[in-house]
């Protein structure tokens, strides 16, 4: 049987850091706040939301939800996204995406504030990730995933790595940060041919394509951690599940994180940890 890397402890760990620095930054007179910007009832969109929102009040973050009918006018949209960049009082700003088409998703990633960008989606807080610096802040989910490689006290340096997934929100960047920690990476996706030979010969593997149950006993061999980063509604099961066909691979490997209860939990705590920083900075 495999150790069960939960989240939960890493992100209660987390989150007493984060309210520590939250307090010590009100004793200053500094109140650190997240915008949230949504545009439309999307149920996951609320759902995270609403998540967010719990381990802001639980850290001391103040929340500012901003909330645009499906379809508002580019310039409204845009005129409200330039008052958060410009607005003193937020630090951080979350934007859900995918936004409708017209509104241009990938014009709206880069006008973000990159001093407010708590999410990592822009290209200064990817070219940080990339050049090992700190400019911006790394994408929540990939983050995410390395918290618990070192909350379980998982080494890196030396270690070959093999991420399933090449997307800019968590394949690229955590391939980034794993190579930035001395770790061997090799970056799989859908063109590689014989996944499972590249990824038997890994010490870690990190699922994150987004291919519900993909990966299975075939991926795996004994000694070896998986992190499982997706997660999909499985409507035969009737539950949640990663890209990790699990009752297959946990018999299997050395480690491995659940799904739900892994890398998804402490997501919402990078996040907050985010905001902090960046009130910090400002």
């Amino acid at each position: 049987m495999a150790e069960i890397l939960k989240g939960k402890p890493v992100a209660d760990h987390l989150d007493d850091i984060s309210l520590s620095k939250s307090e010590a930054l009100k004793e200053k007179g500094i109140i650190p706040l997240l915008a949230v910007l949504r545009v439309g009832a999307r149920d996951d969109d609320i759902s995270y939301e609403r998540g967010a929102s719990k381990k802001c009040r639980k850290t001391g973050v103040e929340v500012r939800s901003v909330v645009l009918p499906e379809d508002v006018e580019q310039e409204e949209f845009y005129r409200t996204l330039d008052e958060l960049n410009n607005d003193p009082l937020v630090h951080g700003i979350l934007m859900f995406r995918p936004l409708p088409k017209y509104l241009d998703n990938e014009k709206a990633r880069l006008s973000i504030n990159p001093d407010k960008d708590v999410d990592g989606c822009g290209n200064r807080s990817l070219t940080g990730v990339f050049i090992n610096k700190k400019m911006g802040f790394a994408p929540c989910t990939a983050e995410a995933a390395m918290q618990i490689l070192d909350y379980y006290g998982i080494e890196l340096s030396g270690k070959r790595v093999v991420v399933i997934g090449r997307s800019l929100v968590v394949g690229k960047p955590l391939a980034m940060l794993l190579l930035n920690r001395n770790a061997t990476v090799t970056i799989c996706h859908s063109k590689s041919v014989n996944i499972p030979e590249i990824t038997k010969e890994a010490d870690i593997i990190i699922c994150c394509t987004g291919q519900m149950e993909s990966v299975n006993a075939e991926y795996v061999r004994e000694g070896q951690t998986v992190i499982d980063v997706g997660i999909t509604y499985n409507e035969k099961k009737q539950k949640l599940c990663g890209d990790v066909l699990f009752e297959e691979v946990e018999p299997i490997v050395e480690r491995i994180t659940p799904v739900p209860g892994g890398v998804g939990s402490v997501t919402t705590s990078v996040l907050v940890s985010h905001v902090i920083e960046a009130a910090e900075r400002q």
